[in-house]
């Protein structure tokens, strides 16, 4: 029997993680699974937890005001050996590219345990961008003894670094994910849902935002925020709905410049569910997150990425994505192509989704089982 321990901290890794999980546990001959939290997000973690029923056997509760890099990068590595001090364990498994997965595979490195690194090969190119992440993936590749890669190209990202050993390709577990909420969803009454969002005419166009990269910060984000009101001002039948990230460096500027337009919404974070709902809901995406990139493909909705680059590029050379940046001009005329041109939308929504097909997680365990 192999012990495995799943080290995650936010929402994403939560996400992507999930299923991969609740895999494992189904052979209960083969897996003893134990689940550390670093609880690097904790609001948004929690409601992941709660909604595919899982419970951790760690907790490190590492969230505190204004943490920096360096206190979730010391607090985690040291609360993680205290972990490793009291169980056995055979693999550490990480997910993607956050402080926390870097962390992880360092923790498994300095006590000789096996690393498996759950979305392995990303890489933008650009170390800053997106910043931390693109050096933590990297990092934490280089210390991982098995890689599970997403696509073609995230394998042969990790061949270009002579990473060849141990590395499959396996489809990405956001899309087991998504597909595992949107039965949870169909099983309770969607009318839930459609209360929640009652301020929202689903009558017109929706326009789904995510954003809060760091090195979006500052005059990056306020170019975002005038692409929106460019966007409204020209368009009376649509809505932008826009669940906006707890970081002040993210809700300044877009409350400052965009809370008294009537038909942008800005509301708190949605949770898991209800965010994969209005996803399905919308038009379009408008984001810079990495999850929503692989998933909106899934749905049908083009995506438009407030980037200028993405490890994701899979999703670009398909046709389900642009890369828009956050300049102004570029956001509101991509926009309109998207609203005014249906033939445009339809080859976009219409994209086969490089991502995955939702039996990710059955392959991993089959080769966890070969080990």
């Amino acid at each position: 029997m192999k012990k495995i321990l799943f080290i995650f901290g936010t929402r994403p890794e939560a996400i992507k993680m999930a299923p991969l999980i609740k895999e494992t546990e189904k052979h209960k001959k083969d897996f003893s699974v134990k689940i550390c939290i670093t609880a690097q997000h904790r609001e948004m973690l929690d409601q992941i937890l709660e909604f595919f029923h899982i419970k951790p056997d760690f907790d490190l509760d590492l969230m505190s005001p204004d943490q920096s890099l360096f206190d979730v990068t010391i607090k985690g590595l040291k609360g993680i050996e205290e972990v490793l001090k009291e169980i056995d364990t055979d693999i550490i498994f990480i997910q993607g590219d956050t402080t926390t997965a870097f962390v992880g595979a360092l923790a498994g490195y300095y006590k000789k345990i096996k690393v498996a690194h759950l979305e392995a090969g990303l890489r933008s190119g650009n170390k800053y961008s997106p910043y931390p992440e693109e050096l933590n993936r990297i990092l934490g590749g280089h210390l991982s003894d098995y890689h599970f890669a997403p696509t073609k190209k995230a394998l042969n990202n990790l061949k270009k670094e002579n990473i060849t050993k141990n590395a499959w390709i396996v489809g990405n577990t956001v899309i087991d994910a998504l597909l595992m909420g949107l039965k949870i969803i169909r099983k309770n009454v969607e009318d839930e849902y459609k209360k929640y969002f009652n301020f929202v005419d689903f009558n017109k166009k929706i326009i789904l935002v995510t954003g809060h990269r760091r090195e979006s910060f500052g005059k990056p984000f306020e170019n975002i925020c005038h692409a929106f009101k460019k966007i409204i001002d020209n368009y009376n039948d649509i809505e932008i709905i826009y669940p906006v990230h707890l970081n002040p460096n993210v809700r300044e500027p877009v409350y400052r410049i965009l809370k008294n337009y009537k038909n942008i919404h800005l509301i708190e974070p949605l949770s898991y569910p209800y965010l994969i709902w209005l996803m399905n809901k919308s038009y379009f995406v408008l984001t810079d997150s990495g999850g929503i990139q692989e998933e909106a493909p899934s749905l049908g909705k083009p995506v438009l990425v407030m980037r200028d680059v993405t490890e994701r590029t899979e999703g670009i050379e398909a046709g389900n994505a642009r890369l828009v940046g956050t300049n102004i001009d570029k956001i509101y005329m991509e926009s309109k192509k998207l609203l005014n041109n249906k033939s445009h939308y339809k080859k976009m929504s219409n994209a086969i989704n490089p991502y995955g097909d939702g039996k990710t997680s059955q392959r991993i365990v089959e080769i966890l089982k070969k080990l």
